[in-house]
């Protein structure tokens, strides 16, 4: 296998690089590196300034409005804005809803929707987890009843992420409760601004207001808002959640915060040495290198498949796996590359402007404990940890 990258993909990457630099406002890209919160304004201008040049859906076929890449110029893509700032994909519409209804959907839904996915029209939440159906997703309890050419909805979703800005939801509600936990379920569309529906904020360890809980009280959708077949919701769940989890993995994103790691580890010393060349340190970042080296090899392996037909399998729950516990480490060690100085835990610090007082400590300090907190939460989402690891060993090993 020949792992050099190809004169036209540099050239590709080039092209990327230029383009983002031009057209990236640089206060957004300020803040991404600062790792401060953007606005919702600014998460829509992004995405639709991609799209007016025609890389909104980098993963998208060209039939649905996508640039129809191959699975080395995605990859690029993803590396390249991560290197450069850009803000992170949203992955509720591009890369969740999105597929499902290219796959599943009817055409009504296919001509009206992933036309406004791409130029962010929409800004899709989902719906899912629920209090006591997280992990174990197919004991959902949220009912949706026919009653004539509309579905009443009744129950409540919870972690629901960035709900507060969307104004569209994709969900899973029980429509057959006489039918086994699985085979009952299916997936329905609500505009969040239906009568009945309430959301309300759950602010995390961080001090954020990201994600949030949704109450559906007789909330009524029209009956053509079901995707695909009643009864099949389970099915379509599996095959969003297998993009889900690829997403997950932030490889690009994990390449960036590994060469912010060693810019900081470089910057603290230790009795005048630089904590990257103490060699207990050092073997700390070289092992999380190798991993992230090992799982974008995955990782390309999985979008090559796709690319031809293939859906993710089981190389799906490992990036998620790895991914997330990469995630994790690098902010570890970037709260132990400072020391004492990541002790302060000011929330403020990911919120522009936050400045207040005195800075204790360098600046890059300042984030380190809320994202360390924040990123808690990645071998949870999404299917926890240890319920991957339960899915390989029956899938894999046959266990």
């Amino acid at each position: 296998m020949d792992l050099n990258y190809t004169p036209e993909e540099l050239a590709f990457a080039d092209e990327v690089r230029q383009w983002v630099r031009a057209n990236l406002p640089p206060e957004t890209r300020d803040r991404v590196l600062q790792h401060q919160h953007l606005s919702k304004e600014e998460q829509v201008e992004w995405q639709r300034r991609l799209h007016a040049r025609g890389w909104g859906g980098p993963r998208w076929p060209k039939e649905y409005g996508g640039p129809g890449w191959t699975s080395v110029q995605q990859h690029l893509f993803d590396e390249v804005l991560s290197e450069e700032g850009a803000p992170q994909a949203l992955p509720f519409g591009l890369s969740m809803i999105g597929p499902v209804l290219m796959a599943y959907g009817s055409q009504k839904q296919k001509d009206y929707y992933l036309p406004r996915i791409l130029r962010m029209d929409d800004w899709w939440c989902q719906g899912f987890s629920e209090p006591g159906s997280g992990s174990d997703l197919a004991s959902l309890r949220m009912k949706a009843e026919l009653d004539g050419d509309e579905w009443v909805l009744n129950g409540q979703k919870t972690w629901t992420t960035l709900g507060q800005y969307a104004n569209m939801i994709f969900l899973l509600a029980r429509t057959d409760p006489a039918a086994k936990k699985q085979q009952g379920i299916s997936m329905l569309l609500a505009d969040m601004s239906t009568p009945g529906i309430t959301l309300r904020p759950i602010i995390t360890v961080d001090g954020a207001h990201e994600v949030n809980e949704v109450f559906f009280d007789n909330v009524r959708v029209p009956k053509e808002n079901i995707v695909g077949q009643p009864g099949m919701g389970w099915s379509y769940a599996k095959f969003l959640l297998s993009h889900e989890r690829t997403n997950i993995a932030r490889i690009g994103r994990s390449k960036a915060e590994l060469t912010r790691l060693k810019k900081i580890a470089t910057e603290e010393k230790v009795e005048g040495v630089p904590l990257m060349e103490t060699p207990g340190f050092r073997e700390k970042v070289a092992a999380v290198e190798i991993e992230l080296m090992a799982l974008e090899l995955t990782n390309l392996r999985m979008i090559a498949a796709e690319q031809s037909g293939q859906a993710p399998g089981a190389e799906a729950n490992m990036l998620k796996i790895k991914g997330s516990e990469i995630q994790q480490t690098l902010t570890e060690l970037m709260m132990e590359a400072v020391g004492p100085y990541a002790l302060p835990y000011n929330p403020e610090a990911r919120e522009h402007g936050w400045k207040k007082g005195e800075p204790i400590g360098p600046e890059y300090a300042a984030p380190l404990a809320p994202d360390y907190f924040n990123y808690r939460k990645v071998t949870i989402y999404g299917g926890s940890n240890e319920i991957q690891r339960n899915i390989l060993a029956k899938a894999v090993l046959g266990l």
